[in-house]
């Protein structure tokens, strides 16, 4: 059985919507980060760095296996259920790369531009905002000439970048503009957008929340 600690962020949401598309049994143990519940000794055995999303797989290859960092998961459960990540060749890595240009770009690009739009530095917001819409205009390009952001086919890729545009274009909006307009960004986030696992995983909150 896999347990999910994690809680409603981007980086939270993504392993809830893999997990929903494999249909795989799984537990959710929410961790508020709005009550530093990341910082207990508990969770710390899980995930050293204090960050959600983490995991605990008790049924992995050679024993238990606990996991932390959005991507690292993502990878792991598409690999043990063979689903939305290639095995190999060209497809494995188209995926991979656009999995770690999220990781590595557009979700602390955004992060950051979260900050700042709350902060009185007009020079660091115009510096986050030019380069979220450059990270968004990388993305409506790559989308211009592929059904997904790997190419033919939905992937972890997908899934990794959905989470962040939906919490932009929610948190935002007023800094972004009509940023988030582009054609090919758009017609992407309505067909991700339909399939019920992310509706769930989308829309998963806990009890009192």
């Amino acid at each position: 059985m896999i347990t999910l600690h994690t809680w409603t962020t981007p980086n939270g949401r993504k392993p809830l919507i893999l997990l929903e598309e494999l249909a795989v049994p799984y537990d959710i143990v929410p961790v508020n980060i709005g009550k530093d519940e990341q910082f207990r000794p508990e969770f710390l055995k899980l995930s050293p760095n204090n960050k959600i999303p983490a995991i605990l797989d008790d049924e992995a290859e050679g024993g238990p296996l606990s996991l932390f960092e959005s991507g690292a998961i993502l990878t792991y459960l598409a690999d043990k259920y063979g689903r939305f990540l290639a095995p190999s060749g060209a497809a494995r890595w188209q995926a991979t790369q656009w999995l770690h240009w999220q990781i590595g770009g557009l979700g602390p690009m955004l992060g950051q531009l979260g900050f700042f739009a709350k902060q009185d530095d007009a020079f660091a917001l115009e510096r986050f905002v030019k380069e979220a819409d450059r990270l968004l205009t990388v993305l409506d390009t790559q989308l211009a000439g592929a059904q997904y952001v790997a190419g033919d086919d939905y992937t972890i890729a997908d899934i990794a970048c959905y989470t962040w545009i939906i919490a932009a274009g929610e948190r935002l909006k007023d800094t972004l503009g009509d940023r988030l307009d582009k054609p090919d960004l758009q017609r992407w986030l309505a067909l991700v957008g339909a399939r019920p696992a992310v509706r769930k995983g989308m829309a998963w909150k806990p009890r009192g929340v």
